[in-house]
């Protein structure tokens, strides 16, 4: 049943991306006078299909993509057959290069607002919920590798990269991705730098334990049976000390009790006002029973908005999202970052959108691929718009429009180079499949 979940949504989502999409460029090439012969939702042969004025509308059966096939335009499709006679009218290779660079960044504009609205909606209704970076009391547990790179535990962060990070679940991508990983740490009551050197940002990404808030001791409750039911521990205890040293933080006790597996040691609680020492058993797996009161540690505060404070909003979300991406892609290509290994296709999509069904989560998944759509779409290769865009801004500069010979070239190589794309994020996929 999960995976009919994810399904649903993946397509869903996918649907109204690529339907605003297109319809960004249908929408310009009508008002600028533009026959549009086909309009498609995704790949393949029709399995429906219907005519609306000289315009035939289809759904394919392949959900990747779609079209919006003007006339008179070299596209995706290949067809020269129109080119072959005197340009109409109301072809696209008829209009100036101003109205056909609309008409081309149509889709992208769409997508844009799609991702605008949905962030604006989003604030109204739900406001922004994150855990406070700078109200975390004690500050955070690193990983090993946390450690390497020069973290220890308690380290309350102040920036990266000069930059204040407030929500705390944008602090690992923010190491990832930023140029300037250079980090600003309370330790100890004075502020150090962590110079923390340039590498692989896989190093990051694969490390899904790299940061956790820290917490103290203490007990949510007690497992029956257990070494601290026997001990008489109770909920609200808050650990202060182990065989006699000074711990009150959970991440202390866990290679504590590890090293007394088996054995009964001494540990003191604060209750209510008063210390209290207790003897408890230790199990064979370092345990002893209790639950972990976390959660009254975490700030987790919600930002809410009126009308007019989430039209701002969502327009700066739409500009963080954008920037964070086009970092990425910026580091696909720089192969010392090894982040072409993190490039996913369908699966990969599918795969981040939750088990359950969730409004809240589904709408700031397909904000963020909008996003992502618009991205993609405005980078210089042929048969993507920017590919359009390129020779379009080329003919504006140099008052020559490129051959229609050259363009078809040019389309051929662009769906060659998509394809190749298209196979290695899928082969991604799959190895992450079998090779998690």
């Amino acid at each position: 049943m999960d995976i009919v979940v994810k399904i649903a949504q993946f397509i869903l989502s996918f649907t109204l991306l690529v339907l605003i999409h297109e319809f960004g460029h249908f929408f310009f090439a009508k008002l600028l006078g533009v026959r549009v012969e086909q309009f498609r939702i995704f790949f393949g042969k029709a399995w429906v299909k219907w005519h609306w004025g000289e315009t035939e509308f289809g759904i394919g059966w392949l959900p990747f993509g779609g079209y919006a096939k003007l006339s008179g335009m070299v596209d995706e499709s290949m067809d020269t057959e129109a080119l072959a006679s005197e340009p109409k009218e109301w072809e696209f290779r008829s209009k100036p290069a101003w109205q056909r660079l609309l008409m081309m960044l149509g889709g992208v504009l769409m997508n844009v607002v799609l991702a605008f609205g949905i962030y604006v909606g989003i604030s109204l209704r739900w406001g922004d919920t994150y855990i406070s970076n700078s109200e975390m009391p004690y500050g955070y547990v690193f990983n090993d590798y946390g450690h390497e790179v020069g973290f220890r535990n308690g380290d309350k962060i102040i920036s990266i990269g000069g930059t204040h990070v407030e929500d705390f679940a944008k602090i690992l991508t923010s190491l990832a991705i930023e140029s300037d990983k250079t980090t600003i740490v309370e330790r100890g009551g004075a502020q150090v730098a962590i110079e923390i050197p340039t590498q692989s940002v896989m190093d990051f990404v694969e490390q899904t334990d790299f940061i956790t808030p820290r917490v103290p001791f203490e007990v949510a409750g007690v497992v029956e049976g257990g070494g601290a039911a026997a001990a008489g521990l109770q909920a609200g205890d808050r650990f202060v000390a182990f065989e006699g040293e000074s711990a009150e933080f959970f991440d202390q006790y866990s290679p504590l009790l590890m090293s007394h597996a088996g054995d009964t040691v001494r540990v003191s609680v604060l209750r209510g006002e008063d210390i209290v020492d207790v003897e408890v058993a230790v199990d064979k797996d370092g345990k002893i029973g209790v639950g972990l009161n976390s959660a009254s540690y975490i700030p987790i505060r919600t930002r809410t908005y009126n009308f007019w404070q989430a039209l701002p909003r969502g327009a700066q979300r739409v500009g963080e999202e954008m920037s964070d991406y086009w970092k990425q892609l910026k580091m696909i290509v720089q192969p010392q970052t090894e982040m072409y290994k993190a490039l996913g296709g369908p699966i990969a999509i599918g795969q981040i959108f939750p088990t359950v069904w969730n409004w809240e989560y589904f709408w700031k998944i397909t904000a963020l691929l909008s996003v992502i759509f618009a991205v993609m779409n405005v980078l210089p290769i042929p048969a993507l718009d920017g590919g359009h865009v390129l020779f379009l801004l080329i003919e504006v500069i140099t008052r020559r429009k490129p051959s229609d010979k050259v363009l078809m070239y040019a389309q051929m190589v662009g769906m060659a180079l998509l394809f190749a794309l298209m196979f290695y994020a899928t082969w991604n996929d799959i190895s992450r499949l079998f090779h998690p």
